[in-house]
């Protein structure tokens, strides 16, 4: 039982006695625990939580908060060769600008009379990541390509009537599990195992996993390996010709030089922003998005807020509001198959302001410049005595080294880098035990020639 409160709470409102007492009292409970009463017993720790005392006094709680701020060291003081997830991309300065505004920076949500500016801008969100991904409807902000991916797959297996769907094993540890704790109820996930010498999609399981009971096929391009998926126009085949939907994960900034997905038979399209002007921020923040054909069957099952445009009652003016409020979780709330909360429209706005700065041919530049860094990173890797890059597929930005030759671990190369200004990458070891020490090299933009010659030396002296 919690212990009774005799005091108010400097920090939270409405928490003097007096006013706790005649909220119970109107609620009709005696005390806050009643109010869980709800909950099976077998769920309830049933003893106080183990929390040190409080800090009342705000200099205190400052230099509290302040001593664990300086426990980290930002990716610019370092060279980071992070990703795995959230990636070091080039800020334009006009982005932080823009984004700081007050009508933006509260960018929570209003109404159509109070937030034209916003709506406006979350609606060129959508229109140009529709351009980027070959499709018409495009929803507003989501939490992130996990949130993004989970509700794909729920929609997928609403619109099919199909429970099971087909996932890839080369897919980030922290998506899988978010799949299957959010969307259990509604989809049963099967995973199909990748070419280890290449880390394309292995076909063969493809083909011996699908049958007339699946209802979604989803794939990453470029997957989690960082490997870009050859193959996308035969696994959409494979799917349409059992009655599936195709379902296709992107890195949004990788589509300045990648196909889009409706060209290779995409149903759906579950991406990423965040390369779009947002920094990491401890991993964050993220913004992911889903997109499809204008089609009704479809629309009918996207549970988040779009935006729309419309002629007004003046000719030649126009407007921006809800589109079909009615299919929303906003809307249906407990009675909704999918949940979205205030979701991430000041990243939104963000990556509207960045995709309208760099335009088609800019974006194109980007992405080529990434190629040419990443592949330069990995053949200078690879020269490297007891370091691997083992996987022979393409790579977007992102790609697995390995290090099982030079008998060390990847933890401990890690903390050697750290020690030399240096962010090694994000260790595979445990996540992916088939790859062994192997590690998810991030390299962007962002990193010069010098940079990547700096990690290579680097390493020949840890492992020497």
């Amino acid at each position: 039982m919690p212990e009774p409160v005799t005091k108010a709470h400097p920090y939270i409102p409405n928490s003097s006695p007096i006013t706790r007492a005649e909220m119970l009292a109107t609620v009709g409970v005696e005390s806050a625990a009643d109010l869980y009463d709800g909950i099976p017993k077998r769920l309830k720790l049933g003893r106080p939580l183990n929390l040190p005392p409080a800090l009342t006094s705000e200099r205190d709680l400052r230099r509290h908060v302040q001593g664990l701020l300086n426990k980290n060291i930002p990716v610019t003081n370092v060279i980071s060769f992070l990703g795995g997830g959230c990636w070091q991309h080039d800020i334009p300065a006009v982005c932080d600008e823009i984004n700081s505004r007050m009508e933006f920076l509260t960018a929570y949500g209003g109404d159509t009379y109070a937030d034209l500016g916003k709506y406006q801008a979350i609606f060129e969100f959508q229109s140009m990541i529709g351009e980027l991904t070959g499709f018409d409807m495009v929803s507003a902000p989501v939490y992130d390509w996990a949130g993004a991916t989970t509700s794909a797959l729920m929609m997928a297996a609403r619109i099919t009537g199909r429970r099971k769907a087909l996932i890839p094993r080369a897919i980030s540890a922290e998506k899988r599990s978010h799949i299957a704790n959010v969307a259990q109820s509604q989809v049963d996930v099967v995973e199909i195992g990748y070419d280890p010498g290449t880390g394309l999609l292995d076909m063969n399981d493809l083909q011996a996993k699908i049958g007339s009971d699946v209802g979604a096929v989803y794939i990453e391009n470029p997957n989690y390996l960082g490997i870009i998926e050859t193959q996308g126009p035969e696994i959409a085949e494979i799917a349409h010709n059992h009655g599936a939907l195709f379902i296709v994960g992107v890195d949004g900034i990788s589509l300045g030089v990648l196909a889009p997905p409706a060209d290779y038979g995409a149903d759906l399209v579950a991406g990423e922003a965040q390369g779009f002007g947002v920094h990491m921020q401890y991993s964050g923040g993220l913004c992911g998005f889903i997109a499809s054909r204008d089609e009704p069957q479809i629309l009918a099952e996207y549970p988040y807020l779009m935006v729309s445009i419309a002629p007004g009652t003046v000719e030649g003016e126009i407007g921006f509001g809800w589109s079909t409020m009615e299919r929303t979780s906003y809307d249906k709330r407990e009675h909704a198959r999918d949940y979205a909360g205030t979701t991430q429209w000041l990243w939104g706005i963000t990556t509207a302001v960045y995709l309208s700065l760099l335009g088609p041919e800019g974006l194109r530049e980007v992405g080529e410049g990434i190629l040419q860094r990443s592949h330069y990173a990995a053949k200078q890797l690879a020269t490297v005595p007891g370091v691997q890059v083992p996987l022979a597929g393409s790579h977007f930005k992102e790609f697995v080294v390995n290090f099982d030759d030079s008998g060390t671990s990847v933890r401990d190369i890690n903390v050697a880098l750290r020690e030399r200004g240096i962010y090694g990458g994000h260790d595979l070891s445990q996540e992916r035990p088939e790859l062994g020490q192997s590690a998810l090299y991030c390299v962007t933009e962002v990193h010069t020639k010098a940079n990547i010659d700096t990690l290579v030396s680097a390493l020949k002296e840890v492992l020497a």
